[in-house]
């Protein structure tokens, strides 16, 4: 089997394990309102639509703000705001509300192109804002509760909730909402698994703002995932603004950012397994970062997503398949799944939902000395720095079981083990047990690193 036909067969694998995990699962879905003007809007569509006819509860809260500012310019309503919040007056509340399921209908329409009914109600019981700090904010107000017993109706029937940034007060009084702060009471009432966050931009890019160094981008530019605790520290570097309205160009798309990092981040801390931030505008965006390990935008991830674990027996043809192409190239000398088992107990994993994509083995040859070996990465994983990760946790390691050194043979990979921190030592510094293995026609050179 060919590079690119075993490609499409791990996408498929990798399709079909994430929809069995997800079936029955509910994901929340915040879209800005510029996406739905992208011409790859139908297609995000048709993505949302397959996922809902496919067992997942998809609930969508579409962004309204810019509709909003054009309906109300057109009917010469002033807006103002304080801070990020919209000042809604009792002249503007019903152009609001007309516009926001204006954009919601937007949303139905194009479900119902797909045969999937969807449902546009008042999901979400609100309360004003009153007066605060001498403003008085009208018909702008707050999540007070999700209906939750409405909303799982609607999704036991197979259908998908809208829900719009109208919220309604016990007595009937309408009030617009943050459709963020909607998302957000959305995802905790509902238990949900997944939270994409849908916008017009590219997110978070190391060319427009300042990144803690452990935070590695791909060759394109994108930053995969982060922990909640790297985002606080992105945030913390690239404080996000207090409102983002007025912003143009460049700074206006990179404020956006930190808006939406700052949510991902709220959201992560609120109980959601994992958040995605995802560019709208590329066509099946949604389902290359739901159905892929590897993804299209970033994860903000709060559960253990990845880690590194002892090797099981079930993993040993999945670490041949890592080692394979590298024994064939003469990196790493040849091993048998028996030779491997032998020494089971030396090896560490790279695990990623469920498959590996790394590995990796510290021998103790006696002396105080052991041996990283065996070290492999999946190639469409290079990015992530998962050799360099497998190689510092079994430094770790050995520190903890009182080695005084650690050392590789290599004959192809020196210059990336010195950036390690490892220095070229003469042969004759190996354990004695090693020495005597030593093969002198491969003359692999030594590289140590003292603990």
């Amino acid at each position: 089997m060919n590079e690119s036909s075993r490609a499409q067969v791990d996408l498929i694998r990798e399709a079909f394990y994430y929809q069995s995990r997800f079936d029955g699962s509910t994901m929340v879905f915040k879209i800005d309102f510029p996406v739905t003007e992208e011409p790859r809007f139908p297609y995000l569509m048709k993505d949302l639509a397959l996922l809902a006819q496919t067992g997942i509860r998809v609930v969508i809260v579409p962004g309204a703000k810019e509709w909003i500012d054009a309906v109300l310019k057109e009917y010469d309503i002033v807006s103002e705001y304080a801070g990020p919040i919209r000042i809604t007056t009792e002249d503007a509340i019903p152009f609001v509300k007309m516009a926001a399921f204006e954009v919601a209908t937007r949303f139905m329409t194009q479900l119902s192109a797909s045969r999937v009914d969807a449902v546009v109600g008042n999901f979400v019981r609100a309360r004003g804002i009153g007066v605060l700090n001498g403003v008085d904010y009208g018909n702008s107000g707050m999540v007070d509760r999700i209906q939750v017993e409405g909303l799982r109706r609607i999704m036991d029937l197979g259908m998908v909730p809208i829900l719009p940034c109208i919220g309604w007060s016990a007595t009937g009084k309408p009030y617009n909402l943050p459709s963020d702060e909607i998302a957000l009471g959305a995802c905790a009432a509902l238990g949900a698994v997944k939270f994409f966050i849908v916008s017009a931009d590219q997110g978070i890019r190391p060319e427009l703002f300042r990144l803690p160094e452990s935070i590695h981008s791909t060759e394109e530019g994108r930053i995969p995932r982060l922990t909640p605790q790297e985002a606080e520290a992105i945030l913390a570097l690239n404080p996000p603004p207090d409102n983002v309205e007025g912003a143009e160009g460049t700074e206006n798309l990179r404020d956006r950012a930190l808006v939406e990092l700052e949510l991902a981040l709220k959201a992560s801390r609120s109980g959601v397994e994992r958040v995605h931030l995802v560019d709208g505008r590329e066509e099946g965006a949604v389902l290359r970062e739901l159905f892929s390990n590897l993804g299209v935008g970033t994860m903000v991830y709060a559960d253990e997503y990845e880690s590194i674990r002892a090797l099981a027996v079930s993993d040993i043809g999945e670490v041949l398949r890592l080692m394979n192409p590298l024994m064939e190239k003469g990196v790493l000398i040849r091993r048998t799944a028996e030779q491997i088992m032998e020494k089971k107990d030396d090896y560490v994993v790279y695990e990623i939902d469920g498959s590996v994509h790394a590995c990796g083995a510290l021998h103790d040859w006696g002396e105080g000395q052991g041996e990283i070996a065996a070290l492999a990465t999946d190639p469409a994983y290079s990015d992530l720095g998962l050799g360099r990760r497998i190689v510092r946790y079994l430094i770790d390691r050995a520190s903890k079981k009182g080695f005084r050194r650690v050392f590789v043979l290599t004959t192809r990979t020196h210059d990336w083990f010195e950036l390690l921190g490892f220095k070229e030592a003469p042969v004759d510094s190996l354990p004695e047990k090693k020495r005597k293995l030593y093969d002198e026609k491969r003359k692999s050179k030594v590289f140590a690193l003292d603990l």
